[in-house]
């Protein structure tokens, strides 16, 4: 790795998580290899605090991670909050009572945790995703009957919302051209894809990039000393904010147009790859 990389952001899911949602050996050991060599190696995640693997990430030393796309940032050690930028009860409630009509399966994050509507539970395997991450949301989510007015009674401040859609016979995905159209209509949020085809939103302007340059400013590092992996569409803000930016080989074409590298996929250890290739060049 060039000497002038001191701090690696890696995407988890398509990224440093292969299919079945597992770290790989290879993958452990070169994350292990440049924290030993100083580095700073963190999490950049759509996922809540919640959806973390703390403990191994951990014994990794691996130490913050950037979660909800950039709207919250954490320290693994103590699991303090270190950066928030929310979306507020009197902004998304309004929005969630329309999504709640559709039939979508609709997640809120929420300070590290996530809630789901209650109708959703018996639809989740019906979710065009692996079975990993099928499982992982029905072990991580809190199930409520109305989401909206959960959040509106205890006035919480909301990191992100994921949609997810059910694909249809054609191959096409339902409602979710119509709820494009639907946040598109609100100025007060930012949209992404983060992987198989379902739509994110958080406060507008909140991105995995502003994540990483909140993170790199409490940190003291220079963004020019920073490298960052991932696959989909809400990695393109923070691979167009880090010096390095290296796209997986299973990731999207408009992610890999950006990179400076393309490495191998997720199951073949991309990230391994990507690490040892710069650290080659030290």
């Amino acid at each position: 790795m060039s000497k002038n990389i001191r701090l690696i952001a890696l995407d988890m899911d398509g990224t440093l998580f292969n299919t079945q949602s597992e770290i790989t050996k290879e993958n452990q050991q070169a994350i292990r290899a440049a924290s030993d060599r100083g580095i700073t190696v963190v999490i950049s995640t759509g996922r809540p605090y919640v959806g973390l693997p703390k403990e191994q990430l951990f014994s990794l030393g691996v130490e913050y991670a950037i979660t909800t796309n950039g709207a919250a940032l954490y320290r693994l050690m103590d699991d303090a909050l270190l950066y928030s930028d929310y979306m507020s009860p009197q902004q998304v409630c309004p929005m969630i009572e329309e999504l709640q009509k559709k039939d979508i399966h609709m997640d809120a994050f929420i300070d590290g945790g996530c809630y789901c509507v209650a109708s959703c539970r018996d639809k989740i395997d019906l979710l065009s995703m692996p079975l990993s991450i099928r499982e992982y949301i029905k072990n991580t989510r809190v199930f409520v009957p109305d989401l909206a007015a959960y959040i509106r009674e205890r006035q919480l401040f909301v990191q992100k919302m994921t949609l997810n859609f059910y694909r249809q016979p054609d191959g096409s995905f339902l409602l979710r051209d119509d709820v494009i159209q639907f946040l598109s209509a609100h100025s007060t949020v930012s949209f992404v894809c983060g992987g198989y085809h379902n739509i994110e939103f958080t406060k507008y302007g909140v991105t995995k990039g502003t994540g990483l340059e909140n993170l790199c400013k409490q940190l003291q590092i220079p963004l020019s000393e920073t490298m960052a992996c991932g696959d989909t569409e809400n990695d393109i803000p923070i691979l167009n904010t880090a010096a390095v930016a290296v796209a997986m080989g299973n990731a999207t074409p408009e992610v890999k147009q950006i990179a400076d590298f393309v490495t191998l996929t997720n199951d073949e250890s991309g990230v391994a790859q990507a690490i040892n290739h710069f650290l080659c060049q030290e």
